[in-house]
């Protein structure tokens, strides 16, 4: 009896000791493939929309419109690289409605188009002011 208490303990101390990675090495439960496929899809489509807010900062209409208003279009440049999540989409989403209202060199600047320009830079800068 004594012999078997101490074979069990000496099994349940090499099962202990082994890492639980070791044993269940080879399990994934996501592909790693497609993991990195996923990650490398979500950083596509953040720099793209970093992009598509760039794009409409760069216009000059946006430009004078926020010299007139006295907001700095480069500090909201550079705030582009931290914005992420919700502030992100959120950008993004008023620099693609700038950039298909003044596409093609438009220089009449309507209120709806005011507008969302006026909301991108200020979802900009408040993002920036509160970070």
């Amino acid at each position: 009896m004594q012999s078997v208490r101490k074979l069990i303990t000496c099994v349940i101390a090499v099962l202990m000791a082994v890492p639980a990675s070791a044993r269940a090495e080879g399990h994934h439960a996501v592909d790693p493939a497609m993991l990195a496929a996923a990650i490398a899809e979500h950083v596509h489509q953040q720099d793209a929309e970093r992009a598509a807010i760039r794009e409409a900062l760069a216009r000059p209409q946006v430009r004078d419109m926020a010299s007139h208003m006295g907001l700095d279009v480069d500090r909201a440049v550079a705030a582009v690289d931290t914005l992420a999540g919700a502030d992100l989409d959120r950008a993004a989403n008023a620099a693609r409605q700038v950039n298909e209202h003044l596409v093609g060199g438009a220089s009449s600047v309507v209120i709806s188009t005011t507008t969302i320009i006026i909301a991108l830079l200020v979802i900009i800068l408040l993002i920036v002011a509160f970070k």
